[in-house]
């Protein structure tokens, strides 16, 4: 008879005690479809829990845990990148295989910490890392290993996507918009990680890493909030059938000749995007990932990005997954491995990351101007001698006694092509203030 599977869980918290009431709920069908007794035998916590079975080991010691020779599995749903990443490190050296929900340690420490899975003959899962509930990772990874990946753009963080839905659909501030989302539990008291982007650049990066076969970087990222975001700049973009999302993009370009601006475009920032586009109708706290590749063209995944039953949705799927693993190597074979980034490590490549101004995309420009003659002629010949070419000019009326918001909507150029016709626009005598400029993408 199959020996059971013993898991640890390090964290009792939302997600921790997610993946305890899954287990217990599903227990029958976890083992007709595995094959195996699956068990908690373990939990690391901080305080006692009288509401965790009498039979399982409640622990303060997450390092003894994670080393127990009672453990199979580890689950990390502690999160941080300190104590999370020496309990992991503890689990691999002592030959346990993780499931993480932890995008943060993975992003900045991912590398590290599948090497050593891999010197160690472990697997570290992390569905749960990116995007909650849908199962992303796997997609990549497993059903689209034949094709190559021209880019994705997703829809990462449930928080920017809540305040922007809120700002476009009832006409209220960011900051109304914030309160609100910390009230309900979606952004926390200090949401920086959420609204300036950082924590869809740590999803992006592993999702990047997965799509291109190139080394976690992390820090090579541009990142962008929404906080300037303003309800004028929303209703703009909706009469010129766009709208502003918060979104992550990872794009593979070949330069179109030009060697320097050939490489990886790696950058979480708004965006206006067509209005009948899918990912744009990706509303309240939902996330989507969009992704291009060859042959298989445009597929969208879109679901729960956070909440303890998606999280533990997630973990629980990268458990059932290692448990297989487990039980072929114990029927004498070597079990069946993705490589952790999909590619196989000695094949990672060194594809150089753009800098942000080596990046392409096209512009929304907000520039508001004294209403003189030839101050609209003045702007469209600065892009025009910068290669910028226009796609749309919209002119609204007076704000202020005088001055007039322009609107211009351009192609795709290089960015620093259009860093230098900014600085240009903005010192001629009839501009009022800085140009506020938003991305743009087709998503075509």
């Amino acid at each position: 008879m199959s020996k059971s599977i013993k898991l640890a869980i390090l964290g009792l918290g939302t997600v921790g005690t997610g993946v305890v009431h899954l287990i217990n709920d599903n227990l029958g069908e976890l083992k007709r479809r595995s094959g195996r007794d699956i068990m908690i035998t373990e939990v690391g916590t901080r305080r006692k829990r009288d509401d965790i079975d009498s039979s399982i080991i409640q622990n303060s010691d997450l390092m003894a845990v994670a080393a127990s020779d009672n453990v199979d599995i580890v689950i990390e749903v502690i999160g941080g990148t300190t104590l999370a990443k020496d309990v992991i490190m503890q689990a691999i050296k002592n030959g346990k295989h993780v499931v993480t929900a932890n995008k943060a340690l993975l992003a900045e420490h991912g590398n590290e910490i599948f090497a050593a899975a891999e010197a160690n003959n472990v697997h570290v899962a992390y569905e749960a890392a990116v995007a909650g509930g849908i199962p992303i990772i796997k997609v990549m990874r497993e059903a689209l290993a034949a094709n190559k990946i021209d880019w994705l753009a997703g829809i990462i963080n449930g928080t920017g996507n809540f305040i922007m839905t809120e700002m476009r659909d009832k006409g209220r501030p960011f900051a109304d918009v914030l309160t609100e989302a910390q009230e309900l539990g979606y952004a926390e008291a200090d949401p920086t990680f959420d609204v300036e982007g950082i924590d869809a650049a740590h999803k992006l990066a592993l999702l990047a890493s997965i799509a291109f076969g190139i080394p976690l970087q992390f820090d090579k990222v541009y990142c962008e909030g929404i906080t300037d975001i303003t309800l004028q700049d929303v209703s703009y973009a909706e009469e010129l059938g766009y709208r502003i999302k918060h979104v992550g993009f990872a794009v593979r370009r070949d330069g179109n000749g030009a060697e320097d601006n050939a490489g990886i475009e790696l950058r979480v920032h708004p965006t206006l995007i067509p209005q009948d586009a899918l990912l744009a109708n990706v509303n309240g706290v939902k996330n989507a990932v969009l992704v291009n590749s060859h042959p298989l063209g445009q597929t969208l995944y879109y679901g729960d990005g956070a909440g303890a039953g998606a999280t533990a949705s997630a973990v629980m799927a990268d458990v059932m997954d290692l448990v297989r693993v487990l039980g072929s190597t114990a029927n004498g074979d070597n079990g069946h491995h993705v490589p952790h980034l999909s590619f196989q490590p000695e094949q990672l490549s060194d594809t150089p990351i753009l800098r942000a101004e080596q990046m392409t995309t096209g512009y929304y420009l907000r520039v508001h101007a004294f209403d003189n003659p030839g101050v609209l002629a003045d702007i469209t010949r600065i892009l025009s001698d910068a290669g910028i070419n226009i796609d749309a000019i919209l002119q609204k009326p007076a704000h202020k006694v005088g001055q007039v918001p322009v609107i211009i909507l351009t192609l795709p150029v290089v960015e620093s092509q259009m860093n230098l016709a900014i600085e240009k626009i903005e010192k001629l005598e009839a501009i009022t203030g800085k140009v506020v400029r938003i991305r743009l993408d087709e998503l075509a």
